[in-house]
């Protein structure tokens, strides 16, 4: 029972990883078919990020209001539901709709599968059952532009959403089957006023941030919106202090490990979050490479991901959390820096050898930064905690990509104006090195911390 779960919660969330990477590849077709320009069709994918920063915050509530197996198989359901209305988009307007609706699902599948898997595993296995839901995050990105080319170029750019309904079908019944979790329900009020202002303090960011990456209207607006959502980011803490049952309660954050687990995956995960935007660029207009060839080389970063699933638990219990984690942030931010050295000479067998090893490095990272966060919480917390991280996944990979678009632009002004393979490989050396800063954070704690849930200690009185 304990594989049973994380796989199935796996397949649910490597569709949503799936469809948020697969779409990149197939703008140009969809644009064309309902008649606009795929400029303005990344407003689709703008659209997708809002309805996540709004409705992640309320999907701890909503799980522990009406139990969070129920609200993951209704999630997906919606997901379903925004995937035909997607495929029979007519429209911009409509297909950006759809793709808001298709969000407000997949909101809820990530922090409440997680959630499902932190209650349903007991703390001394939660490392390989993270392991393996860590999995789809790392494949997708990398997959899904291949596999959006294919169905794309193949049969048609409908295919992509298509493709959601009977696996969202399986993952529904699956989970009606298998999922024996304790129902637990804690009917605290819903935070309304703070509902309101974090959801324009996470869309007002996210909007504002991919705006300024990838500008679909004028840069401005994207600065303006992503002042107002600092704002409200702002006045969010303080009205969550004044309040007994805040809708994110920033009290979490006394827990250390916890809070080295947001810190520290945060920072690397701005790296990790620019990687699907640099890399097939770079590979593509800086070496001349076709998509499929593109994707065909970074494929090899998901072999890495699924490698390390049969590491990381002796890893962790050998070692502890600290020095895996420190070793693992460094040198992987070591290794997207790295890929700033590539060039059209460089061999392919050692650019695909740099990917499998940088694969092995993040998967082996996140599987336990997920796992050492929910170390020092309660079961009571879990549902506010699982919020929390799957917001501050959010955000930090909007700012990853939004800090690689701005040393992009910003090196083009010094370069010249035109976009060549130089502004690439700063970004890259640039957030490489952010994301290996995420070592300090885990080489400050204890060699013992988060033995509970490792194994670290028991090991070491042996």
């Amino acid at each position: 029972m304990i594989r049973v779960t994380p796989l199935i919660l796996a397949v649910a969330l490597f569709m949503e990883q799936m469809d948020s990477t697969v779409i990149a590849t197939s703008l140009p077709a969809i644009a064309a078919d309902i008649g606009t320009e795929p400029i303005a069709l990344k407003l689709a994918l703008t659209a997708y990020f809002v309805a996540l920063a709004i409705f992640i915050p309320i999907s701890g509530w909503m799980a522990d209001r009406y139990g969070a197996k129920n609200i993951f198989r209704l999630a997906i359901f919606v997901f379903m539901l925004g995937s035909l209305a997607c495929s029979f988009a007519f429209s911009l307007e409509s297909f950006v709709f759809s793709r808001f609706f298709q969000g407000i699902g997949s909101s809820m599948m990530t922090p409440v599968g997680r959630l499902l898997l932190v209650r349903s595993t007991p703390r001394n296995e939660l490392v390989s059952a993270m392991a393996w839901l860590t999995i789809p995050a790392l494949v997708a990105p990398v997959t899904g532009p291949l596999i959006g080319g294919f169905l794309t170029t193949y049969l048609s750019w409908h295919w992509i959403f298509w493709i959601n309904i009977p696996i969202g079908i399986a993952g529904i019944i699956l989970a009606g089957i298998y999922l024996k979790v304790p129902d637990e329900r804690t009917p605290r009020p819903v935070d309304l006023v703070g509902f309101f202002i974090a959801a324009i303090a996470f869309s007002g960011t996210v909007f504002g941030l991919s705006v300024v990456s990838l500008p679909a209207l004028p840069i401005l607006y994207g600065y303006l919106t992503l002042a107002v959502g600092v704002t409200a980011g702002v006045m969010y803490l303080l009205h969550a202090r004044r309040i007994k049952y805040p809708l994110l309660d920033p009290r979490l954050f006394r827990h250390s490990l916890f809070r080295s687990s947001i810190t520290g995956g945060s920072l690397f995960r701005i790296g990790v979050g620019a990687l699907p935007f640099l890399l097939p660029l770079m590979l593509q207009l800086g070496f001349g490479l076709n998509p499929f060839q593109s994707g065909a080389i970074t494929f090899v970063s998901a072999i890495g991901a699924i490698m390390s699933k049969f590491l990381a638990e002796r890893m962790f219990a050998r070692f502890g959390f600290p020095r895996v984690l420190g070793v693992a942030a460094a040198f992987g931010g070591v290794l997207i820096a790295a890929q700033g050295l590539f060039t059209a000479e460089t061999a392919v067998p050692l650019i695909m050898g740099v990917l499998l090893v940088g694969g092995i490095l993040r998967s082996m990272f996140f599987t336990g930064s997920n796992a050492i966060g929910y170390a020092d919480i309660s079961d009571e917390e879990a549902s506010q905690a699982t919020a929390i991280v799957a917001v501050a996944q959010q955000l930090s990979v909007a700012f990853g990509v939004a800090v690689a678009g701005a040393i992009i632009e910003i090196s083009r002004h010094y370069t010249g104006g035109a976009l060549s393979l130089i502004n690439f490989q700063i970004a890259f050396f640039v957030v490489g090195g952010l994301s290996a800063l995420a070592g300090i954070v885990y080489f400050r704690l204890p060699p013992d911390a988060g033995s509970t849930v490792s194994g670290h200690r028991a090991i070491a009185k042996e």
